[in-house]
């Protein structure tokens, strides 16, 4: 279970979640056809369907992005209990490899969606999801990894609500992700002692399926498939400086972002000697504080622009990230936790409405959705194992781990104000 970052449905926001922004680019060219050719009804101006598809992405993210985002109580108790002759680093790669496993497969599965196959890829999305923690639960060794969440997340597009309220929408979709992370982890907690780790994950299970089921039954596509699907590549956006910044800012920023939603429980239980409910219950901390850094900061960012935004946030994680450092006691790590887990949350939502701006056209902006998303996944796969590497769980040290995250983090917050600079040189002007 894992991360992030998680990506909205009706806009570009992530968390977490990969948006589709080529719905605005189908609806431009159902605008632009004639009623003969493309009967297309208009988007519904809100209503009782739209905010159904709303609860419908919700459920997906809270079933994907919110298991992903759980892994840290799962690292823990593998480090002591299930898989503890087992380093941390070698542990962490289950969690890394399924978060990049679902950011990739939002590559994969784009075509499939653009074919009209909504629903197959959501029950497939199901049935992986449900088989996999089921696997999970009778698992007594390091095999259990075969677990797979691969939920494409954006299956999930959508144009069925009025522009002034996609932000509101879109920031519900991907706080999905994140309150799936709040709970999952409380539910594992209370259930792990009276019955243990393998009806705990079954019970975990159970909450996915009946949440993703709802979605299964009330999604549906809009618009009619387009004749022609887009390609996974566009090799030419490499020939263009402002989309490799942004890649690289992206790789750099996710392969130190997730390090504390990876060990946060253990620097509580090794470092800190906190009580087992504190070191559990931290994970939620963090991800509840992400809850509101995905909602706020869009609301920001559609006044005064998303790398405007992204910024002065990406400047709070390093200086939290760094400051970590430094904290030594309960409380400190506490405010840390509520901090950095707002930053997380705007800097794994706000990227795909910067690409918006940095295509030239919406109908590739979907491609490259798809390869910018594939360069943080290789972050993420890479960052934790490394930063467990570095970690001595037995002595307690975690500052070369943490400070691997700091400089991770503040290396992609120098690319983003490369960006800034590039494009204000271009004269992009002050919104950006």
């Amino acid at each position: 279970m894992s991360a992030h970052t998680d990506q909205p449905i009706l806009s570009a926001k992530p968390e977490s979640s990969l948006p589709d922004p080529t719905v605005d680019s189908d609806l431009s060219t159902t605008e632009n056809q004639t009623p003969e050719k493309s009967p297309v009804p208009p988007p519904p101006n809100g209503g009782l369907n739209a905010w159904l598809q709303v609860a419908a992405a919700f459920f997906l993210f809270f079933n994907s992005w919110g298991l992903v985002n759980t892994f840290g109580v799962f690292q823990t108790y593998y480090e002591d209990t299930l898989l503890s002759t087992y380093s941390a680093s070698s542990i962490s790669w289950i969690g890394t490899v399924q978060g990049f496993l679902l950011l990739l497969a939002g590559v994969i599965v784009g075509p499939a969606f653009d074919k009209g196959h909504l629903k197959s890829l959501v029950a497939i999305g199901l049935f992986l999801v449900v088989f996999g923690l089921m696997m999970t639960s009778f698992s007594r060794c390091c095999r259990w990894n075969r677990l797979c969440i691969s939920i494409p997340p954006f299956y999930s597009r959508r144009g069925d609500l009025l522009s002034s309220r996609r932000a509101l929408a879109t920031g519900i979709t991907a706080a999905g992700g994140s309150i799936g992370s709040v709970i999952y982890p409380i539910v594992f907690h209370k259930l792990i002692g009276p019955v243990g780790f393998g009806w705990t994950t079954r019970i975990i299970a159970f909450i996915a399926l009946a949440g993703s089921t709802f979605s299964l039954a009330v999604m549906k596509q809009r618009l009619p498939p387009p004749q022609k699907a887009r390609s996974l590549i566009d090799l030419s956006a490499f020939k263009e400086l402002p989309f490799v910044l942004l890649c690289f800012a992206l790789f750099f920023s996710f392969t130190g972002l997730y390090f504390p939603f990876f060990y946060l429980p253990s620097f509580f239980s090794d470092s800190l000697h906190a009580n087992s409910n504190i070191s559990f219950y931290i994970i939620s901390v963090l991800n509840a504080s992400s809850v509101v850094g995905r909602i706020t900061p869009g609301l920001i960012a559609d006044r005064v622009g998303s790398l405007n935004t992204v910024i002065p946030v990406n400047m709070i994680a390093t200086i939290m990230a760094f400051a970590w450092m430094g904290i030594h006691n309960e409380a400190g790590a506490i405010v840390f936790a509520c901090i950095y887990g707002f930053a997380s949350g705007a800097i794994v939502s706000l990227p795909p409405t910067i690409l918006l701006r940095l295509s030239p056209n919406l109908a590739i902006v979907g491609t490259r959705m798809g390869m910018v998303f594939t360069c943080a996944g290789l972050g993420l796969l890479i960052g934790n194992p490394i930063a467990g590497a570095l970690l001595n769980l037995e002595q307690a040290i975690f500052w070369k781990a943490q400070l691997f995250c700091a400089i991770m983090v503040v290396t992609g917050l120098f690319f983003f104000i490369w960006l800034r600079l590039l494009k204000w040189r271009h004269g992009e002007g002050w919104k950006f």
